[in-house]
């Protein structure tokens, strides 16, 4: 077929463009085609290094899962990554080359934009499709003048547009409406429909209401989603962490086995915490108070893009005093990355918040200092006899006193603290079973984790699901038909954006 590509943007962050974008990759590689997705600027915090030893957004990485393909950098050239209130790591092509913030960014985007193209031009020379994603809305029009990831890619590579709205949140008929009417001429030729994502009940009610928007807008509802329970892959955007994560299942021994997390501000990574969620018996929910960490049998201090101050943090809320408890106690705390320099006796960071030397939790016999260069890297190692897969991304190296502490992947325990700075180990089956076995003996629990659980199974019933959704509630025609001849040509532009020229 001839390469097609098209945009899958959203009425609002979180809509569901990520999933939408994971399940017609599914979808079509399920046809026989050879697909590729691509998200030309990415917002988050939760990232993974690739097999080319590059930076990029984890959605992305899903998504290549979905399109049953390598991640690569060309699927997401563009990587912010916040680190404060106005400031963000840019990393272009899997490197980070700048730290700006929203107003100094704006400069960057012509030259991005060129990069951004280039990379797409390569993925659709070697896909037969490229499935690309927006970024929040695609009607910001305080930033449409310099967008390169709605619109602006949209006219500049010429893309069909498909609108995801959620009716989950209410007022989807006017968001969809809205989100075209604001649009300038150029870009409302793009749109060619919409779909309704996170619908619970009879659809028939919907029907009315999605023949009016044909009517008023001139473009066909192609789909209504139906809301899904357990689809949750590698949230991205900050409005899906701390979501309660629906039970794997029943326990395989007597007892559950309760994770509470650090809700740190400026949390990255979460990924990590998906497969503890997997696991039968294990509950996992976020805290951002110390009475939140009471009946836990698992305190988790996860990674972080400010490791200074997501530890000030947590000393103001009262949870770092509520870990030094615990560990006084002999109850089970796990740093992971920016979490696992947290429990170092000092953190020297000249590079991430500028702030010298600061006194860690002191729970680890170490001491952490930031270097300039990024680590990124993808490690192997061992740990309770098991083999172990995972991935580094931190400024930050934490060195631990020669026999100061029994090894642990590339960290280090202390009694019941355990601290690494790689991502994806729990990931790892027999890693993750053997540790939750290690956390039920230190907390006293009668858990036994399932034998069977295979995390790698789990995430590809999940991506099947995805396209199981696309297939059965998605007008695949119509979506053929854009990427195979594009956007139609009669369609109508609407006020105000109509009148823009």
């Amino acid at each position: 077929m001839t390469p097609g590509a098209l945009l899958v943007a959203g009425t609002t962050s979180d809509a569901g463009k990520s999933l939408v974008t994971a399940g017609i990759c599914r979808w079509l590689v399920r046809q026989g085609v050879s697909v590729a997705p691509f998200k030309a600027q990415n917002m988050s915090n939760n990232s993974m290094v690739t097999p080319d030893g590059a930076e990029i957004g984890r959605a992305q990485v899903v998504q290549a899962a979905a399109a049953r393909v390598e991640p690569e950098a060309a699927m997401n050239p563009v990587l912010l990554k916040p680190g404060g209130e106005d400031a963000s790591q840019v990393v272009v092509l899997g490197r980070p080359v700048a730290e700006v913030t929203a107003l100094s960014y704006r400069p960057m985007k012509a030259a991005l934009l060129e990069q951004v193209l280039a990379s797409l031009a390569e993925l659709r020379a070697r896909f037969d499709v490229v499935v690309c994603e927006g970024a929040g809305s695609p009607t910001e029009i305080n930033l449409r003048a310099d967008d390169i990831a709605n619109m602006g890619l949209a006219t500049a590579a010429a893309l069909p547009v498909v609108v995801v709205g959620d009716i989950d949140r209410g007022g989807v008929f006017a968001s969809l409406f809205g989100t075209v009417a604001l649009m300038p001429p150029a870009d409302q030729r793009l749109v060619a429909g919409f779909l309704v994502n996170k619908f619970r009940g009879d659809v028939r009610l919907l029907q009315p209401g999605l023949d009016e928007l044909a009517r008023l807008t001139g473009r066909p509802a192609l789909g209504v989603l139906p809301w899904l329970p357990g689809l949750a892959l590698d949230t991205e955007d900050s409005l899906g962490i701390g979501v309660p994560l629906a039970p794997a299942g029943p326990p395989a021994g007597e007892e559950v086995l309760r994770v509470s997390v650090a809700r740190l501000p400026r949390l990255s990574n979460v990924t990590d915490l998906d497969a503890l969620a997997a696991e039968p018996g294990v509950l996992v929910r976020y805290a951002t108070r110390p009475e939140e960490f009471g009946d836990a049998d698992l305190v988790v201090l996860p990674g972080t893009r400010a490791t200074v101050a997501d530890l000030a943090w947590l000393r103001a809320s009262g949870l770092a005093d509520a870990v030094r408890r615990r560990a006084a106690e002999g109850r089970p705390v796990l740093g992971i990355c920016g979490g696992h320099q947290m429990l170092a006796r000092t953190i020297t960071d000249e590079v991430e918040s500028g702030a010298g030397t600061v006194p860690g939790l002191g729970l680890l016999p170490a001491d952490v200092r930031f270097g300039p260069e990024k680590v990124l890297a993808r490690p192997v190692g061992s740990a309770f006899g098991e083999p172990v897969r995972g991935y580094e991304i931190h400024h930050g190296v934490v060195g631990y006193d020669e026999g100061g502490a029994e090894p642990f992947l590339d960290g280090g325990r202390s009694g019941a603290v355990f601290g690494t700075t790689w991502h994806g180990a729990l990931e790892n089956d027999g890693f993750r079973r053997a540790f939750l076995t290690e956390v039920a003996r230190l907390s006293g629990r009668r858990f036994a984790p399932a034998p069977g659980t295979d995390f790698a199974a789990v995430r590809e019933a999940r991506l099947d699901r995805l396209g199981d959704l696309v297939a059965e509630h998605a007008d695949t025609g119509a979506l053929w038909r854009l990427l195979e001849s594009g956007v139609p040509d009669d369609l109508p532009l609407l006020p105000p954006g109509a009148r823009a020229r």
